[in-house]
Order: structure tokens, then sequence, then C-alpha cells
């Protein structure tokens, strides 16, 4: 059977090693977010703003084509209607 006292000193010391578990495990933490931030650097990765802002630039240069092929379409329906007429004539 176990001795009393021995489990009150383990557990003293295992006690005591958590505050410095935490320590670590943040220090570990904060190599790991330094770490990872100098990889993505190095691919050229967007974030997220510079995402947003460029899928929004996309969404305006889509919508300006659509104009100007529907601008493209009424000026050939004006072009043909005026064929029309000149050679009508």
């Amino acid at each position: 059977m176990l001795d009393k006292s021995f489990l009150d000193e383990l557990s003293k010391r295992l006690s005591s090693l958590l505050p410095m578990a935490e320590e670590v495990r943040e220090e570990l933490r904060t190599k790991i977010e330094q770490q990872l931030k100098k990889s993505f650097a190095t691919l050229n990765l967007l974030g997220r703003e510079e995402f947003d802002a460029q899928r929004n630039a996309l969404k305006r240069a889509e919508q300006r084509i659509q104009e100007l092929e529907a601008t493209l379409a009424e000026l050939g329906t004006r072009l043909d209607a005026f064929e029309k007429i000149s050679s009508d004539n």
C-alpha cells in the first residue's frame, strides 16, 4: 500500500509543476505562432482584408464588363437598324 506522505509529496510536486507547464505552454504557443507567420509570409498569401478588397474589385470589374457587353449589344442593334434604313433608301 502507498504511504500517504508519499502521495502528498507527489501531489505537491505535480501541482508545483503546473505553473511552469503553463509558462512553457504559452512560450511554445508564441514560438509556433511566430514560425507560422514567417512561413506564411514566404508563401505570399493574402490577408483577409486584402482578399476581400480583391474580391470586391473583381465584382466591380465583372459588373462593368456586363454593362459594356450590354452597351455593345445595343450599339450592334442600332447599327443593324441604321444599315437596314440605309440599304432601303
